[in-house]
């Protein structure tokens, strides 16, 4: 059947996402109140990108952008490619950083793709998406948070992701610890050892289960819960102020823990009053995002333009 466009814009809202959450390596994840916004509409042919805010001046304007690329992949799943595509980034969420602006931009760039195609819902439903996402992202603990919101736990059968979203207990405030400097997943992934003892292989097992516990029904167990003996340790010479930032929080008995593959770090429970970073680091309290990826039609509106509008920092 040929592939039918939409002839008007559509634009999509994608929230931040923090991965691993401790214990929960490449399965948990949680989505954050902060957003990138990014409109697409078809046009007469080539690839147009403009960029705002984060990355501005950096990322590619054509073909090579992520939000482009993911719609490629899209609209080959779909059936058929539009003649041309004209983008508009708005980027809140930080760059290379660990709170998930990669999968933010692959979540939106299919969801785009299914918005412009006339019959795109039927064609490509949200298991597909996220299927296609995680196939893009190359994991999907990311991508599920981003697309469904609340916290997702992700796994990878044959066939493909697979996820399931849960709510999260209202007394869950997370705030996270933003550092200047940047940092690489290929990088962190690397550290990683190609086995782990089994003791510790069991610890993360178990704790892993209890976050999903702390995290749903009982935050007073958040600081047992985010113990972490598979990735962090390893990854904590190549990322020192991160460690000791996630040393202090935890002395200081607040949930914290790398985010993703870092540099940022995630605190689940607030720090105490006082507690003073340094100055390499911007705070920012964040809510949890419940709604996950949000699709509408139209033009970015003025708000939606605003690179400082969405998301709540202090």
């Amino acid at each position: 059947m040929p592939t039918t466009f939409h002839s008007g814009p559509v634009r999509v809202r994608v929230p931040a996402t923090s991965a691993n959450l401790g214990p929960g390596f490449d399965a948990l994840g949680l989505a954050l109140g902060l957003h990138d916004d990014v409109a697409a509409e078809v046009t007469p042919g080539g690839v147009r990108v403009t960029v705002t805010g984060e990355g501005a001046g950096e990322l590619p304007a054509d073909d090579r952008h992520l939000v482009a690329g993911s719609m490629r992949a899209a609209f080959d799943a779909l059936g058929g490619q539009p003649p041309g595509l004209a983008l508009e980034c708005v980027n809140r969420i930080p760059q290379a950083r660990g709170l998930g602006s990669s999968s933010a931009a692959i979540v939106a760039g299919v969801l785009l793709a299914r918005a412009l195609v006339v019959d795109g819902a039927e064609r490509l439903d949200d298991a597909a998406v996220l299927r296609l996402a995680a196939e893009i992202e190359g994991h999907p603990d990311n991508v599920a948070p981003c697309l469904f919101g609340g916290f997702t736990l992700a796994w990878t059968e044959p066939a493909g992701a697979r996820a399931v979203s849960l709510p999260v207990d209202a007394a869950v405030r997370p705030t996270v610890f933003v550092p200047t400097g940047r940092g690489l997943t290929a990088a962190a992934r690397a550290a990683l050892p190609p086995t782990v003892p089994h003791p510790d292989a069991a610890l993360n097992a178990g704790r892993a289960a209890l976050l999903v516990h702390a995290l749903t029904a009982d935050p007073a167990l958040l600081l047992p819960a985010t113990v972490d003996r598979l990735h962090q340790d390893y990854r904590a010479a190549g990322m020192p102020a991160t460690a000791a930032l996630v040393g202090a929080l935890r002395a200081a008995d607040v949930a914290a823990v790398v985010s993703g593959a870092g540099p940022t770090v995630l605190a689940l429970t607030e720090p105490p009053a006082g507690f003073q970073a340094g100055t390499d680091w911007q705070v920012w309290r964040l809510p949890v995002e419940a709604r996950g990826a949000a699709v509408f039609r139209g033009r970015l509106g003025h708000a939606e333009r605003d690179p400082v509008a969405a998301g709540r920092k202090s």
